[in-house]
């Protein structure tokens, strides 16, 4: 029987999420540039991006770079073919042998989807780091955000994150991609109420012209005023752009400065509630500046390294 897992699994601060970059496993060129982008993440991808002919191909060059390369601090997905492909079971071959951070799932509709997969993993007693993302692309799968979600909350679903895809979601619903994604702001924001009713990070979906700068900057800056934790990237250009939207401001880092040093001065030790400059502020914000300043704290970090 399944339990849930305690409240410090939800929004731990010790990954960084700004910018996850799509790298087509296919491709042996995209693939070794990684090691000199500054990305949080990258999600090698054995699905979209490669051609039926090719996915055995794919998953050897794939398994072939991660065995010799060293990804640093970034984070490393598989994004691996559905269930119901021919593809699947060798693709889970592969995680399990090459053990990356985190597994992608495609057009997840379903919780069941999330459990069959984590009792393969544990299964095959494959490390509790070794976590789940799903990919919420489909109208179903918004509908079932909210289930899909809940069952991060067990002790062995493995479930870490939501990563939107909205050129699926437009193709179901017949929504054009115009600027603003003005009919789909109600989808995102079900997708992020989701995934914080229950502790999941969540990634904003692909800006597809990677040469319209413009456009980028303004789908960073709606999706982090939306509350996603960063967005998916399809190429390195894209980089930049979404650490600076999807990073903490010099006013919120100030802020958060603020009352983290306000709530550790003893005067205040026991107290919920505290004034800073005529503002009341709760214990609650001291935890959110904690986790925003332990996030700085990476970054830095990273910058600080030759």
């Amino acid at each position: 029987m399944t339990s849930e897992v305690s409240s410090f699994r939800f929004h731990h601060p010790s990954r960084l999420r700004r910018s996850v970059l799509t790298v087509p496993a296919i491709n042996d060129r995209a693939m070794e540039k990684v090691a000199s982008l500054d990305c949080d993440a990258v999600i090698f991808d054995l699905e979209d991006a490669v051609a039926e002919d090719r996915k055995a191909d794919a998953r050897s060059k794939l398994l072939n770079f991660l065995q010799k390369s060293d990804l640093g601090h970034r984070e490393c997905i598989i994004r691996i073919n559905a269930a119901d492909t021919p593809y699947f079971r060798e693709d889970m071959a592969l995680v399990l042998e090459a053990l990356p951070n985190a597994v992608l799932l495609p057009k997840v509709e379903e919780p069941v989807t999330i459990q069959d997969v984590a009792d393969m993993l544990g299964e095959h007693d494959a490390a509790e780091g070794l976590r789940i993302w799903a990919m919420i692309e489909t109208p179903r799968g918004v509908l079932n955000a909210a289930a899909i979600a809940s069952s991060g909350r067990t002790s062995d679903s493995r479930l870490d994150a939501f990563v939107v895809g909205l050129n699926d979601l437009r193709k179901a619903t017949v929504i054009p991609a115009e600027p603003g994604r003005t009919y789909l702001v109600s989808y995102l924001m079900q997708i992020v109420l989701a995934a914080r009713a229950y502790g999941l990070d969540v990634i904003d979906s692909v800006s597809n012209d990677f040469r319209d700068m413009e456009a980028l900057a303004a789908e960073c800056a709606q999706g982090r005023a939306m509350g996603f934790d960063g967005k998916m990237l399809i190429h390195p250009a894209q980089i930049e752009p979404s650490n600076h939207h999807f990073g903490p401001s010099a006013a919120a880092i100030a802020e958060a400065r603020l009352v983290a040093d306000a709530f550790a001065n003893p005067a205040h030790a026991g107290l919920n509630v505290i004034n800073i400059d005529g503002r009341m502020i709760e214990r609650l914000h001291a935890e959110e500046a904690t986790r925003l300043l332990a996030k700085v704290a990476l970054i830095t970090a990273r910058k600080d390294k030759p």
